[in-house]
């Protein structure tokens, strides 16, 4: 059984790595640098290709306090590393931002994260899967349906995987999001430029991304799936069918779980005072 929606150009058969934010938005991937893990939510499979392990990488030895990470936002006199040393400092401002320990061992096992974060949330404003670069956050167990009244639909428990990622997304604090954001604006800008084309600003693009989950309707009760033989299901309904993949991964999370990545993905977007989003 395999999730709606295989990424265009894959193979009927091609296995494909299971990831979850996904939102925001834009998952997220925000969790990254404190902003929700916005490709965080969007990345998932069902048969699945074995994916590199990252090599774990050292958690620090003591949490920071409470207070810790406004000081350290609000005091922009250390230097910032150069971008393929940045991983620390990552942590040290992301870590403290929740309490759920979810995220901390997102945090101590991977490496690059912000060239990851910039890769995802360029993805997500162009529509696309950030499977890729967020493969360290998989959610346990598959895809699964049921069988209702004749019609097929995603199972509970199949949106029950995203419960974890959502409880660390929402309780991210907004304006805490947005100080590790100031403090790590310039290196997200150098990794943003490895991979934008010329002119292209990363605070317009991190906009565009949050909109484009804001934007993705999100259905009451149950979701409609219709099995397609040797590809993957697809969503019963056109309006659904129709949106890009990234939104499509946002629906898999389930009802409750997206509209709650929502409300996150509206609070920071206005505590990041970004550009207004093009459409």
């Amino acid at each position: 059984m395999s999730d709606p929606q295989q990424p265009p150009g894959a193979p009927p058969s091609a296995p494909k790595p299971d990831s979850r934010k996904a939102m925001l938005v834009a998952v997220s991937a925000l969790v990254l640098v404190a902003l929700g893990g916005l490709g965080a939510y969007f990345l998932l499979g069902k048969q699945e290709s074995a994916t590199p392990a990252t090599p774990p990488v050292q958690p620090m030895a003591t949490a920071p306090s409470a207070v810790e990470p406004q000081e350290a936002a609000e005091t922009p006199s250390a230097p910032l590393p150069p971008l393929g040393q940045s991983d620390a400092r990552v942590r040290e401002l992301v870590g403290p931002l929740s309490s759920q320990p979810e995220l901390l061992k997102w945090l101590a096992s991977t490496e690059d994260m912000v060239r990851r974060f910039a890769t995802a949330v360029s993805n997500i404003s162009e529509g696309e899967s950030p499977r890729a670069a967020l493969t360290f956050m998989a959610p346990p167990g598959a895809f699964q349906t049921v069988e209702r009244e004749g019609r097929t639909v995603i199972a509970p428990e199949s949106f029950a995987r995203y419960e974890a990622v959502t409880r660390v997304l929402t309780s991210l604090d907004p304006q805490g999001s947005a100080r590790a954001y100031k403090v790590l604006r310039p290196l997200i800008n150098e990794a943003y430029k490895e991979i934008s084309r010329p002119g292209q600003s990363f605070d317009a693009t991190l906009s565009r991304a949050i909109q484009k989950m804001l934007d993705t309707p999100v259905p009451e009760g149950d979701i409609e799936v219709v099995d397609t033989p040797g590809v993957n299901y697809v969503y019963a309904a056109p309006e659904l069918e129709q949106l890009s993949a990234a939104q499509k991964h946002l629906l898999r999370m389930g009802p409750t779980n997206a509209r709650a990545v929502q409300t996150k993905l509206r609070e920071l977007q206005g505590a990041l005072a970004l550009p207004s989003a093009s459409r």
